[in-house]
């Protein structure tokens, strides 16, 4: 169904979807290493060193392969271990150094926590619970689905939350269905594409609120590190993150209930219940989630207080990546069954790892070194220097909305690997803060509204069928819109406070 959605709305009916996917992968597995050698030998060393030309080619080859998916994304992101070094622009060792990169061990501490959850279904559990606070009439329900979304997204992938979320809220449409005895009913479609489009949204939008939320995040706080030895802290993003979620949740909530798809039903009959028995099947919190809780909660807390407890004993001991780690290992060291030797976690389990993105981060990492070393970023900034006709509002907006057009055609780790560095360059030529741009950016990269290529749980939710294109792109734009105006007005007064 999403594939025949998605062609009929944009491709002829003689092409589907996946053919032109594998065309597409034809072209653009032979266009970017056509378009690197293009750059190399045409362009002319002048403005651009010898080694700024190699690092622009490179840059352009792996966003074609990025873009076009003509090779695992992962291993587009090798090439710099490759070429820099036979091209001269670094060591073996310059290029690797990346790769190992203090935050990407960050992310993995995070995704193994995520692991736990999710092995023990504790997020199952976290979700359900909050489902069944908020009540059971259509507003209550869609707002119980939103705040479990995002809260669980905050932590592990919104791929998976949405995954998980999907059949539960299959399950309360099909109540809905049997209560209004016809799917044909006006309240229903509305309910039920209000309920499907504030999962799919909400499993992005909690992804801001922390650094191991989403891959750009960690991108962006890596990027800080290697460029300006700048720490960018769990507690300090929490501070900015976890005021754009909750806003960007009140828009969309605004935007469902009240705007679009104005349901007004009251309690449906049977889904208290059904919440109740998903939660009875569960049995009581077990030992396992328990222990998951109290691994989880420690890790959080030193994230969060890691600078008070830093600056009590007057030594930098603590960083998040340390803390990251210590977590994840403890997944590992706590005992479910001391004597039968079982842990919450088995070597068996890390197979879940998205080992993938971990490479990808170090990719992206050794691209961004390349583009500073070889001068890229300070040409950059350079340029906007001398434009002083443009404000730090207008500024922030203008780079914001270009990050969220951008980020609904193409990855949007791809696109803040590629696009934060330049974004460090207007801020070096504007003599500001570079998080001031920076952060902004990458919030933006989360906010892939408008259609169900967008980000995997948009494809998701609109594979439920309840979802169609229009709707999708109609309260995406305007999503985008109000988005648009969170992220620009706290940048430009929050942010600015705390930074």
């Amino acid at each position: 169904m999403l594939a025949r959605e998605i062609s009929s709305f944009i491709l002829p009916e003689t092409l589907t979807v996946n053919e032109l996917l594998k065309k597409t992968r034809v072209i653009g597995l032979f266009l970017g290493p056509i378009l690197f050698l293009l750059i190399y030998f045409l362009v002319e060393p002048g403005v651009l060193s010898s080694k700024s030309i190699i690092v622009l080619a490179l840059g352009s080859w792996m966003v074609t392969w990025w873009a076009t998916e003509a090779m695992p994304i992962p291993v587009s992101a090798l090439l710099p271990m490759v070429v820099f070094p036979i091209m001269g622009v670094s060591t073996v060792k310059e290029a690797s150094a990346p790769y190992g990169d203090p935050v990407i061990f960050l992310f993995m501490g995070g995704f193994i926590l995520a692991l736990g959850l999710e092995r023990h279904k504790l997020h199952q559990r976290i979700a359900l619970s909050l489902i069944r606070i908020t009540g059971t009439s259509g507003n209550g329900i869609i707002l119980g689905f939103m705040l479990s979304t995002a809260l669980i997204s905050m932590w592990i992938s919104n791929t998976a939350t949405a995954i998980m979320m999907l059949p539960i809220a299959a399950s309360v449409t099909s109540l809905l269905a049997k209560d209004l005895g016809q799917e044909a009913d006006p309240r229903f479609q509305k309910f039920a594409t209000g309920l499907m489009l504030s999962i799919a949204y909400a499993a992005s939008i909690g992804g801001m609120a922390t650094i191991i939320g989403t891959p750009p995040n960690v991108v962006m706080v890596g990027f800080m590190k290697r460029f300006y030895n700048l720490d960018v802290s769990f507690a300090k993003w929490m501070l900015i993150g976890t005021p754009v979620m909750l806003l960007a949740l009140t828009a969309l909530f605004w935007l469902i209930t009240r705007v679009l798809y104005r349901n007004n039903l009251p309690s449906i009959s049977g889904s208290s219940e059904l919440i109740h028995k998903k939660l009875e099947d569960m049995g009581p919190l077990s030992k396992e989630e328990k222990l998951v809780l109290t691994c989880f909660s420690i890790t959080c807390f030193f994230w969060i207080f890691r600078q008070n407890i830093n600056g009590l004993i007057g030594k930098n001991l603590l960083d998040d990546t340390t803390i990251a780690m210590a977590g994840g290992m403890l997944m590992f060291l706590m005992p479910v069954n001391f004597k039968e030797h079982k842990f919450l976690l088995d070597w068996s389990d890390m197979k879940e790892l998205p080992w993938g993105i971990l490479l990808l981060f170090g990719g992206g990492l050794g691209l961004a070194d390349g583009m500073e070393k070889s001068g890229l970023v300070q040409i950059v900034g350079n340029y906007f220097s001398t434009r002083n006709d443009l404000s730090v509002g207008v500024l922030i907006f203008l780079l914001t909305a270009i990050s969220m057009g951008l980020t609904e055609l193409m990855s949007n780790v791809a696109l803040t690997t590629i696009f934060i560095p330049v974004v460090f360059g207007i801020a070096d030529g504007f003599h500001l803060n570079p998080i001031y741009l920076a952060m902004p950016v990458t919030f933006a990269a989360s906010c892939a509204f408008m259609m169900p290529i967008s980000t995997p749980p948009n494809a998701v939710l609109f594979a439920s069928g309840y979802i169609k294109m229009r709707e999708m792109i109609r309260t995406g734009i305007l999503l985008n819109l109000c988005c648009l105006a969170i992220i620009t007005v706290l940048s430009l007064t929050l942010m600015r406070w705390l930074f």
